[in-house]
């Protein structure tokens, strides 16, 4: 059964680590992989391709070593496969031209300052992927105790798709 991704891009070790933990509560349903650099998150995306997992959201730091994380969503919001795909930028040093450069060219839906609270994060991680799924997905049960349960059965109710 195909999982969808949740891609977390940081060069930060320990910040990664953290990042990790806060996504707990999505593990049991959703596949979370880690990456500490553009290349790194490259090699994740085709294995994820690969095994017919989409990614649904990819939460990323922007000041890395080598390409900028506004400059890797820009050039992944290019490729039709992740036009659905959620992005998040979760940094505390880009500024607001870079900023609004993600929001306009990349179609950022998020953006989280660091340090972030674990709650908020959780709460933003779960917005954007009840609005993936219910795009994306035909059956939305299995999201339910995971995501905005509510929310998903209004969507199912409304489409169908519970079906």
């Amino acid at each position: 059964m195909k999982r969808i991704v949740i891609l977390c891009l940081e060069d930060e070790t320990e910040v990664l680590d953290a990042l990790m933990r806060d996504l707990t509560p999505f593990k049991k349903t959703m596949r979370i992989e880690a990456a500490e650099s553009v290349d790194d998150a490259r090699a994740v995306l085709a294995e994820c391709e690969a095994d017919g997992d989409p990614i649904g959201l990819i939460l990323c730091d922007h000041l890395m070593p080598g390409v900028r994380g506004v400059d890797f969503l820009v050039e992944l919001q290019k490729e039709s496969k992740y036009a659905e795909t959620r992005k998040v930028l979760i940094t505390g040093q880009a500024g607001l031209e870079d900023t609004v450069r993600a929001v306009n060219n990349a179609r950022l839906q998020h953006y989280i300052a660091k340090p972030w609270n674990a709650d908020t994060l959780q709460e933003v991680v779960r917005e954007q992927l009840t609005e993936f799924v219910i795009r994306n997905e035909e059956d939305l049960t299995p999201y339910i105790s995971v995501l905005d349960g509510p929310r998903l059965l209004e969507a199912m109710a409304a489409t169908g798709k519970d079906r």
